[in-house]
């Protein structure tokens, strides 16, 4: 019987082994300065793939911060945000130092992970991000669970999905077999209260009652479900946090809970961005939380006999909001420039790769999704290509890795990384070129001294973007 390595695809995947600009330490309370370094933390090694291991397919655990910054971990660097059981994560697995988000909002990136598409291609993502109900992901575009689920597995979206609202859109109607969670972009911690004012906690379809705080309802859902039995089908689980999503609330806060509620319920269309709230001891609760519920579901994970051949992926849906640590990139949530779109990234899978190593190969959200389908043994569908590239290759045989492009785009601003060079337009309309092993900040301007490496990137960013979808308006 052939090993599961021969249902691989040998195709090499694409992108640039550039230095990177920023690799921070392994272990708590990194310093700044430590969070910008080039070489491997303390206990961590270049990354190196351990050829020859033979496994079953893989369960996939994937999940998703929601506005968690660049540096927001203490193992990326942050000198006051305490995350142990994502530390241990990235101990025991690999950690990604230039891992891109697939756009700068929440909506965007997921379509990326979901089609493994820039988002682009489709309506729904160019809303950036969705705020009602005109757009969506169409439930006959094929989805990393759809494409999973027609290849044997069990699959289950819990938390937020935000690609769409009922009755049109649905991750039950996208592929996932089970969905838990919430439809919106935001909602109250306490009370489900959406954007809108209207209660967004479902089973499927419909509505669920629980009020108690959002992030231990679902830990708990996500818990249950890698702790079953799945008849002996490998199972996709995307477990998507809104932590630490505004608004600023935290586990026990009731009467900051209860204040939003009443602005909610009193017609304040902009109470859930809870601007007059947060701050950064807040938002270290909010991360710590995040950190801790992830190790419950880890513990779980151990306690099921699966971890060994569950594949598990840490990332972000996009760059840090205002009380983020993103040191030392510029930028932050819903622009192109670094600290809108570099994330947190962390792999896992002990049958297959070893502990304790740190890789600087620039990647992003549709990577994920290309590499999750082929170590899956399942296939693109043909009429919908993918625009990530699979990490197999890399990650299980060593295979060298070409250039490629990563590229992006959201309104008013365009970024394109190759290698070590990146180019970026802002909404000033200037465009600028940066050398980000030196600078990841994004402050030394080359574009004057290298007018032609600006242009062969410019010239690749349109490329792209005439096989696009035009924004509307």
């Amino acid at each position: 019987m052939p090993s599961y390595d021969d249902h691989l695809s040998r195709r090499a995947f694409g992108t640039a082994v550039g230095a990177t600009a920023a690799a921070a330490a392994v272990g708590l309370g990194a310093a700044p300065a430590q969070a910008a370094q080039e070489t491997a933390g303390p206990g961590e090694r270049e990354f190196r793939a351990a050829r020859g291991r033979h496994s079953r397919r893989p369960n996939i655990l994937f999940v998703l911060g929601d506005d968690l910054g660049w540096a927001d971990l203490s193992s990326y660097g942050s000198p006051h945000i305490k995350t142990p059981n994502l530390d241990r994560l990235a101990r025991q697995g690999v950690r990604f130092t230039d891992a891109y988000s697939g756009s700068a909002t929440c909506s965007p990136t997921r379509f990326s992970l979901y089609t493994g598409r820039y988002p682009g291609r489709v309506a729904g993502g160019l809303a950036e991000p969705i705020a009602d109900k005109s757009a969506g992901l169409e439930p006959t575009h094929p989805t990393l669970a759809s494409l999973l689920r027609d290849a044997g597995y069990a699959t289950a979206l819990i938390g937020k999905w935000h690609c769409g609202y009922l009755p049109d859109h649905s991750p039950t109607k996208s592929g996932w077999d089970e969905f838990f969670g919430n439809f919106g972009g935001a909602l109250e911690y306490y009370s489900k209260l959406g954007l809108g004012g209207e209660y967004d906690l479902y089973e499927g379809d419909a509505t669920y009652k629980d009020l108690r705080y959002y992030t231990r309802i679902i830990t708990e859902r996500a818990a249950e479900y890698v702790s079953r039995d799945h008849g002996g089908r490998p199972w996709l689980l995307n477990l998507n946090f809104t932590t630490p999503h505004w608004p600023w609330i935290a586990d026990g806060d009731t009467v900051a809970s209860a204040e939003v509620e009443r602005r909610i319920k009193a017609g304040d269309a902009r109470a859930l961005w809870h601007q007059d709230g947060g701050s950064v001891e807040k938002y270290r609760q909010m991360v710590e939380d995040l950190d801790r519920s992830i190790g419950e579901v880890l513990k779980a994970l151990d306690r099921s006999g699966q971890a060994n051949d569950t594949l598990i992926v840490f990332s972000s849906d996009n760059g840090g909001e205002r009380f983020s640590y993103n040191w030392p990139l510029s930028g932050n949530k819903a622009s192109l420039q670094e600290g809108g779109i570099r994330v947190p990234n962390i792999l896992r899978w002990p049958a297959r790769i070893d502990g304790g190593q740190v890789s600087r190969v620039p990647v992003f959200t549709p990577d994920w999704t290309a590499t999750l389908l082929e170590l899956a043994g399942a296939r693109p569908h043909p009429a919908y290509p993918l625009d990530g590239a699979s990490l197999a290759g890399y990650l299980l045989r060593g295979e060298k890795i070409a250039e490629r492009n990563l590229f992006w785009r959201v309104r008013g601003e365009r970024a394109l990384r190759r290698g070590d060079w990146k180019y970026y337009r802002g909404k000033a309309g200037r465009d600028q070129l940066f050398h980000l092993a030196g600078d990841a900040r994004e402050q030394a301007d080359k574009a004057a001294l290298e007018p032609a490496r600006l242009a062969e990137l410019r010239t690749a960013w349109e490329k792209v973007d005439a096989g696009l979808l035009p924004y509307p308006g």
